[in-house]
Order: structure tokens, then C-alpha cells, then sequence
């Protein structure tokens, strides 16, 4: 588990997060604008029966040197980290939750001042959680998110229901609109992964459905 850094190319490896009071890692991703600066989302989503849970969003500001959690330390699972491509200081976080139980601490969250506050800026119930989140590649101000309503139990995984749906936001996050356009499966819907082509309006989504299936749509997200 935890982080690991190449030098090289990928040759060779080398972990870079053993001080730290976890190991289980949910998402990584790199500012754009500067690679130095790293947020690392821990507690991994793929919510098997023996998971280790996270505590919250670290961040790096020296390549993995050294280490700092920046909140969201009850979020547990977390499914998805991004960064805003020319803004380091503004970043988003699909948080799952406690994968076991109810909590308040899941949905998506944003960072527009590097991890120093957070605003909850999409959330559904306690029992359901953020699993994916994408920017427009032309557009930073406009995002898709999933979430995924579902908990794990000793010995069953419970995926799905009214909670899961895909989101847009034109705003850079402050307002969200479910989508359930014209072509979607019949829901309920479980888990959702997402991804914006080079064109913008071209979204794909992932769905965990009874006629689930990876779907396009061509107007942002409007039909599929």
C-alpha cells in the first residue's frame, strides 16, 4: 500500500508514504500546474469485505517528501481526486464514506484554497457517496460527478438505489444537475465511472444497472 514515486520512468520504485498513519489509498492525482504538489485521497472505494479504511486528504508540496492531512479525515473511502489544471490551490474530492455504516462526511467536496477548508458542495444522504468525479478538458468550470448509494456488511455488499445518480456542474462546482436524460438505463443505478473526451460534450459513464453498459452521450450529458 501507500504511495510510491519513479524517478526513472517507471524503472524503479520507491515508497514515499511509510510515516504516515495510513497505508490504504484511494485516489492520487498530481497538480497540473505543478507537479511538486500532490493529493493523495485514502481509504480505497473498491469496497471489498476486508478493507482498511482512510483518514482524510494528505498533500505533498515538495514531491513526496514530506506529508501533510489537510481534512476529511471521516470520510473513510475516497473514490476520486482531481486538481483544478492551471489552479493548484482548487481541488475536488469524490468521497465515499464509511463503507459499513451512515455518515455526513461523504459526497463531493472542494478545496479552492489548497486543503485549508472544505466545502460540501454535493451531497445526497448519509448513505450514499461520491465515487468519481471528471473535468470538461476546455472547461475547468464544469464538472460531472457520480454518486453511489451502497454499504458493506461482514458478509454481503448492498450496491445501489434512489441515492446513485451522474451530476454537472457549470459553475465549478457551486450548483449541481442530475442527469437523467433521454437514453439512461432504468434505475436504480450502483456504481457510476465517468470520463469527459477532448471534445467537451462527448461524456462517457460506466453503469452498474440491470441494463447497465457503458453510455455516450454527444450534448454534455442532456441525452445518452
Amino acid at each position: 500500500g501507500g504511495v510510491w514515486k519513479s524517478t526513472d520512468g517507471a524503472m524503479t520504485w520507491s515508497s514515499i508514504f511509510d510515516k504516515e498513519a495510513v497505508s490504504s489509498i484511494g485516489s492520487l492525482a498530481v497538480a497540473p500546474s505543478d507537479p511538486n504538489i500532490v493529493y493523495v485521497g485514502t481509504g480505497e472505494a473498491c469496497i471489498r469485505g476486508n478493507i482498511s479504511h482512510g483518514d482524510g486528504v494528505y498533500k505533498t508540496l515538495d514531491g513526496g517528501k514530506t506529508w501533510k492531512n489537510v481534512g476529511l479525515r471521516d470520510t473513510r473511502a475516497i473514490g476520486k481526486v482531481i486538481v483544478n489544471p492551471t489552479n493548484p490551490d482548487i481541488v475536488y474530492v469524490a468521497a465515499l464514506g464509511h463503507p459499513f455504516g451512515p455518515n455526513t462526511e461523504r459526497g463531493i467536496f472542494r478545496s479552492v484554497d489548497g486543503g485549508k477548508t472544505w466545502d460540501k458542495v454535493l451531497y445526497k444522504d448519509e448513505n450514499t457517496g461520491g465515487i468519481d468525479i471528471a473535468f470538461d478538458p476546455r472547461n475547468a468550470n464544469v464538472l460531472y460527478a457520480s454518486l453511489w448509494q451502497v454499504r458493506r456488511t461482514p458478509w454481503t455488499l448492498n450496491s445501489g438505489g434512489p441515492g446513485s445518480g451522474i451530476y454537472r456542474s457549470n459553475d465549478a462546482g457551486a450548483t449541481w444537475k442530475r442527469l437523467d436524460g433521454h437514453g439512461l438505463p432504468k434505475e436504480p443505478y450502483g456504481k457510476i465511472g465517468l470520463a469527459v473526451a477532448a471534445n467537451s460534450e462527448r461524456v462517457y459513464a460506466l453503469i452498474e444497472a440491470h441494463e447497465g453498459g457503458i453510455y455516450r452521450s454527444d450534448d454534455s450529458g442532456d441525452t445518452w
